[in-house]
């Protein structure tokens, strides 16, 4: 069996350890990823933003865009299905935010997004896809900024994109490609097909990260072995769980370990996201995005309901210091919850909703449909 890889590299870009976090929607924000990279050595993605909303100046958009001081490697995830737009966003970002690294999102299942022909269901469009990913990789060149993307395997089993997506991203000079082991259909439901990330290694020469089902570091491990993949992409294990990067920079190392905070030093780290958070978006705001992390960081523990339901409605860092000391410090962590899902799974959908006779035309050169400047999402 070969060695594991030490590290990523995309086009100039080196990354010290071959782990990238997933852009989620509302969860990849500056304080996330500073509590995430401080853990191990990685790539870190800023949460997904519109091209058109950043070359319009929206400033919803513009707010998205911020970095923790400490960030020496800027990473942002864009969302376009107009070429020119995309090409215009991705130059924007590297003359004006200084960004190293630009990923462009092909994998988002929610049908806000498909409905338009954005997302997971824009591969289906291969002449599309050539040609969005030509105008980003022409618009960063000029700055050494590499430019990967992330995609799904494809709509449904019946309409699989990925190998060509692989063989589009190749001849266009996107730097890797990230696949997510599941189909739009799927969403988060079910279980990730591994295999086909195997079948793109082979399939394409460039770096190939697989996605999915990845809960702890023996996970990601065991993906690389498995099929050869130049690293891997990780979403929803991280959810309350920052020091899951600790494990998978040890792993790629060459070490096994498995952090197990006790519930004292779980609060110690939800204190110091709700202050980062804090600082970057002010303390009534921030203690709010803080929120739907309560849960995450909660899972498996012992604190009762009370005090959940208490924490889940915190408006001051005052007010989360009195409850976060009702918690018990000692408790240890909960193994049970090792390698199981987190976020969310949901069930397939029943159909994937697309543009009114998306699938009658594989090309769809010009077809694009007209992005809105919020759309704001994974995949």
């Amino acid at each position: 069996m070969p060695p594991l890889p030490d590290h990523l590299q995309l086009g100039p870009l080196r990354v010290e350890t071959p782990v990238v976090l997933a852009p989620m929607a509302g969860i990849t924000n500056a304080a996330f990823r500073r509590l995430c990279a401080e853990q191990g050595a990685g790539l870190y993605v800023c949460e997904m933003i519109t091209s058109r909303g950043l070359v319009e100046r929206d400033e919803t958009t513009r707010r998205m865009l911020v970095f923790d001081e400490l960030e020496s490697v800027r990473s942002v995830q864009l969302y376009g299905t107009d070429p020119v737009y995309v090409g215009k966003a991705a130059e924007i970002l590297c003359a004006e935010y200084g960004v190293h690294h630009v990923d462009l999102n092909f994998g988002c299942p929610v049908p806000k997004v498909t409905r338009k022909g954005g997302g997971g269901a824009l591969p289906w469009k291969r002449g599309l896809l050539a040609e969005i990913l030509r105008a980003a990789v022409a618009a960063t060149a000029p700055y050494g900024v590499p430019v990967t993307m992330k995609t799904r395997k494809g709509l449904d089993d019946d309409h699989l994109t990925y190998l060509d997506a692989g063989r589009i991203a190749q001849e266009s000079g996107v730097a890797a490609i990230a696949l997510h082991g599941r189909t739009v259909q799927q969403a988060y439901s079910g279980e990730a097909d591994w295999e086909a990330i195997g079948r793109l290694v082979d399939h394409v020469d460039i770096p190939v990260l697989g996605n999915g089902d990845l809960w702890e570091a023996a996970d990601a491990v065991r993906m690389v072995e498995q099929t050869g993949a130049a690293g891997v992409v990780v979403g929803r294990g991280c959810l309350g769980r920052p020091w899951l990067f600790r494990d998978l920079a040890a792993a790629f190392g060459g070490r096994e370990v498995t952090t197990l905070p006790t519930l004292g030093e779980v609060a110690v780290m939800m204190r110091r996201h709700a202050e980062r958070l804090s600082e970057h978006m002010g303390e009534e705001r921030g203690c709010k995005e803080f929120r739907k992390h309560v849960s995450w960081y909660l899972k498996g523990f012992r604190a009762g309901g009370r005090l959940r339901r208490s924490l889940a409605l915190v408006d001051s860092l005052a007010a989360l210091d009195e409850l976060l000391a009702d918690l018990d410090p000692s408790e240890p962590f909960p193994v049970g919850e090792l390698g199981a899902a987190r976020g969310r799974q949901g069930s397939p959908r029943a159909r994937v909703v697309l543009p009114e006779g998306w699938l009658d035309d594989t090309d769809g050169r010009g077809s694009h449909v007209r992005e809105d400047t919020t759309e704001t999402t994974g995949g």
